[in-house]
């Protein structure tokens, strides 16, 4: 695979909560902290994600935005 966005996070599916059109898919990084994608039912099929599976988290984002109370 290659691709242009510099951060590239492998991980392993932790968790998929299905929803009606969307899932959330908690991958595990190997440092033990966890990062969730919002990504459509379609898109878990086509990659046939599933617990357990070896995936990447593909960060690309232009702002990061930060809050406080």
């Amino acid at each position: 695979m290659k691709i242009s966005a510099r951060n590239q996070l492998k991980g392993t599916v932790k968790s998929i909560e299905m929803g009606a059109v969307n899932s959330e898919v908690t991958i595990e990084l190997s440092g033990g902290e966890r990062i969730a994608s919002i990504i459509t039912n379609q898109a878990v099929k086509s990659l046939d994600l599933k617990v357990g599976s070896t995936t990447y988290a593909i960060v690309k984002a232009s702002n990061v935005m930060l809050a406080v109370d």
